[in-house]
């Protein structure tokens, strides 16, 4: 956002220096980017030209003789076909820089003749486009004097950058009045005074598209002359960086930057019967005023008439109901426009003007019908003619937000303590209404502020009024204690899994949390209620409701410039749903080719392992341990989700229905809706599953209490239905004697028709340690015949034969 500091002034009575104004607009949230202080302009001077001899080589050339005041005349050679004696103009002399042709003026010979500085025209100071001629100033004009003064060339030019919440100062006016609230001047009155109208308008509009335009207020004026603006609006508008058009051009143009109120002119004569609001048909087409042609579709509104589309709504008016020098009768529009549909419609084609900026971020509702009545006062004044009646339709007021603003927030959020009255007179100075003097106020928001919805808004309206610097600086508290701990079990655990994870050679990525919807869905999710109103790509239109659609994508990417064997991990949130209770916390991984713990990369023998189930099985285990979870108390299941391999993937439980994590090998139809090849194994676990650790006293750890005694072995064989899992068997063993069983390995499977139909064998190798005595042959046969007995009372299985 630009202007002028005598645009600023004419809003903020201020006798604030430029520094001090600029101080200001930075501490209250209106960071100054730029300013532009007209240095460039002080060297040149009014001068008058004394004697204009033709060029002795040059039939086009003049020798002039140039007063600057000083009382030293000097000879210049120019080629302006209205330079004469007399003439008073802008005046360079050699070492001047010239900005409207990037040129630093020296002595230099002209056809032989030596020329000492130059005769400027309009367009040399960056005035306007005109270079027809130099500039040609009035006989009184002040010889010997600056000549930027003179012309109000010195009016400095600040930019400062908005954030998108601050739709209310993309006018001078919103700014001049956060200055006024800051104590830098007095805001002036809008003054703003109803046109009574000759006549009804006789061109009525029609909205069919209420949603994307709740309000639409409009005027014809007959009668009016177009022509270009005066020379005051001309050099604002230009200083801020926008050409001069027209009069009725440069009128909306000087309202959209003054008070932040985009408007639109129509050539009334180019209006074909009344106005309608619509959304386009697909495929309708548009001429912009920028001269190119837009395909318009079914989700984007217009402004038509009975031709077609005359304006693309709050972006950019057509060609053909322009204005220009032969326009007579204009029609004035002041439209409010759906800021979503504004921001859609001007991302699909690709338009950037500055009416989408304002509308995007939502301009003042209840300006629509002032700002109409202001421009219709600017256009009599600068192009005469005879306004109707103003004519309104659809709009039905604002309801303005109300807020319990407790003044304590201040204190509790900022560490400020400003007076109740004192957050009450900021807050008033802004333009809100503050009713109740207790420590609760009831706040409303002033019309022009869509962006305030809590009492957190009002903490920071009075404390960028009030002054960030005038929070005193205090040390940080002291947790009482050097071992206090700072991270929540959430944080450590977080820490510890990428810890594990990265010393199992696995590399950590940072993926998109939106992912295509394809992918989205072949992961489980793909709800409504998880689809980007906005996304940012089309191919980023759903949360993700998994880790895993990232990095298959990220492993895929790497394979497609030759890296294939990857490990790749990511600890970071998955959505469920659009409630705080659908967000996870988890810490997922895949490997890719042959990406095994013991290293990636082709083998001698030409047989590289490839990534199995067992390797994904491996780290989400050392992940869910290095989190505190009781890994040696863990089931794995079948069951795990639709995208695994149903026959090599499993469900990790703690308990019969806390889910801790999945793992598996992915399936080949999962791989082809991400287009990726395998082999690819990985795993997820539920960090924010795991119960919360216990609290002890103290972090010393327990003794190391080891067996004087041998340990020994013993191997079982045991046939079980061929649908018993081996895990339920391991468990059945370790449960027959908690003491002495200290280990369960299943070393060979086994299955033929010796043993069956829908029968197996499954041998396990048990170790015993012996605590406080060797054990004997009948203590080994007693604990045999336990875990006999257990697994027989678990799984039905018995010793094989």
């Amino acid at each position: 956002m630009k202007f002028t500091l005598s645009w600023l002034k004419d809003h903020l009575d201020t006798d604030a220096t430029l520094a001090e104004i600029t101080e200001a607009l930075t501490m209250i949230g209106l960071e100054v980017e730029a300013v532009d202080d007209k240095a460039q302009f002080a060297p040149f001077t009014i001068a008058r030209v004394l004697t204009a001899e033709k060029h002795p080589d040059a039939d086009k050339l003049k020798v002039l003789t140039v007063d600057a005041g000083d009382g030293k005349p000097v000879q210049v050679v120019c080629g302006a076909p209205n330079a004469r004696a007399g003439l008073v103009g802008a005046f360079a002399a050699p070492g001047t820089y010239v900005p409207g042709i990037d040129l630093e003026l020296s002595v230099g010979k002209i056809r032989g003749v030596e020329s000492h500085g130059m005769m400027c025209s309009e367009r040399e100071l960056e005035m306007s486009d005109e270079h027809s001629g130099i500039i040609d100033l009035p006989e009184d004009a002040p010889v010997g004097t600056p000549f930027a003064a003179y012309a109000g060339l010195d009016d400095p030019v600040i930019e400062i950058g908005l954030t998108p919440n601050r739709p209310d100062c993309t006018g001078v006016h919103g700014i001049a009045r956060d200055l006024a609230a800051a104590g830098l001047g007095t805001l002036k009155p809008l003054g703003i005074e109803p046109i009574a109208g000759d006549g009804a308008c006789p061109v009525d509009v029609r909205i069919d598209a209420p949603d994307l335009c709740p309000g639409f207020a409009l005027r014809l004026v007959r009668g009016v002359k177009n022509g270009p603006s005066p020379q005051w609006m001309q050099q604002r508008l230009i200083a801020i960086g926008l050409r001069p058009i027209n009069a009725l051009v440069d009128i909306t143009n000087y309202v959209t930057f003054g008070w932040g109120r985009p408007l639109h002119v129509f050539d009334a004569a180019k209006v074909t019967g009344n106005l309608v609001v619509r959304r386009a048909t697909d495929g309708e087409t548009i001429l912009g005023l920028d001269g190119k042609e837009y395909t318009l579709t079914g989700e984007m509104c217009t402004i038509a008439d009975e031709r077609g589309p005359e304006s693309i709504a709050g972006i950019m008016g057509g060609e053909e109901s322009g204005c220009d020098e032969t326009t007579t009768d204009v029609v004035i529009e002041s439209a409010l426009w759906n800021p979503r549909n504004v921001a859609r419609t001007g991302r699909d084609l690709g338009i950037i003007t500055d009416a989408r900026y304002r509308f995007e971020r939502g301009v003042d509702p209840e300006f629509m019908v002032p700002g109409l009545e202001l421009a219709t006062r600017m256009v009599l004044d600068l192009c005469g003619g005879t306004p109707t009646e103003t004519r309104v339709t659809g709009y039905a007021g604002h309801q303005c937000k109300t807020v319990d603003f407790p003044f304590a927030e201040v204190r509790r959020l900022t560490g400020a303590d400003v007076e109740a009255a004192k957050s009450t007179d900021i807050l008033e100075r802004l333009g809100f209404d503050v009713n109740g003097r207790g420590e609760i106020a009831k706040v409303t928001a002033p019309s022009w502020r869509p962006d305030i919805e809590g009492k957190a808004d009002l903490v920071e309206e009075v404390m960028r009024i009030h002054g960030v610097g005038n929070i005193a600086p205090l040390p940080l508290e002291s947790h009482g204690a050097v071992n206090g701990r700072v991270l929540t079990v959430q944080q450590v655990r977080t820490r510890a899994a990428k810890r594990a994870l990265a010393a199992r050679g696995m590399m950590e990525a940072v993926t998109w949390s939106f992912i295509p919807a394809a992918h989205a869905a072949a992961f489980g999710g793909g709800a409504a209620a998880l689809q980007l109103a906005n996304p940012i790509a089309a191919d980023m239109s759903d949360m993700r409701p998994s880790l895993l659609p990232g990095l298959l994508a990220a492993a895929q990417r790497n394979a497609n410039v030759g890296h294939g064997d990857v490990a790749l991990f990511e600890v970071a949130g998955t959505y469920e749903s659009d409630t705080p209770d659908g967000q996870r916390r988890v810490a997922g991984g895949i490997r890719r080719g042959t990406a095994t713990l013991t290293g990636a990369g082709r083998a001698w023998d030409g047989h590289a392992a490839a990534v199995g189930v067992f390797d994904a099985k491996a780290d989400a285990l050392a992940a869910l341990e290095a989190c505190g979870a009781p890994v040696d108390k863990l089931t794995v299941e079948r069951g795990a989700p639709d995208w695994y391999h149903p026959g090599r993937s499993g469900l990790i439980k703690l308990g019969p229905k806390n889910v801790l994590g999945h793992f598996g090998e992915l399936h080949p139809r999962t791989l082809e809706v991400l287009d990726v090849k395998g082999p690819v194994c990985g795993f997820e676990i539920f960090i924010d599953a795991l119960p919360e650790p216990k609290r002890k006293a103290t972090r010393t750890k327990p003794r190391l209490d080891l067996s004087p005694f041998q340990a020994v072995t013993r191997d079982f064989a045991f046939v079980v239905d061929a649908d018993v899992a081996a895990g339920a068997l391991q468990r059945a063993v370790a449960g027959a004697d908690k003491q002495l069983v200290t280990g369960v390995t299943v070393f060979d499977l086994f299955e033929g028709a010796a043993l069956g139909e829908g029968r197996k064998s499954v041998a396990v190798e048990v170790q015993i340690q012996p605590t406080d005595r060797t054990l004997t042959d009948e203590d080994l046969e007693a604990l045999s015949g336990r875990i006999v007995a257990s697994v027989e009372k678990a799984t039905g299985g018995v010793l094989r034969g």
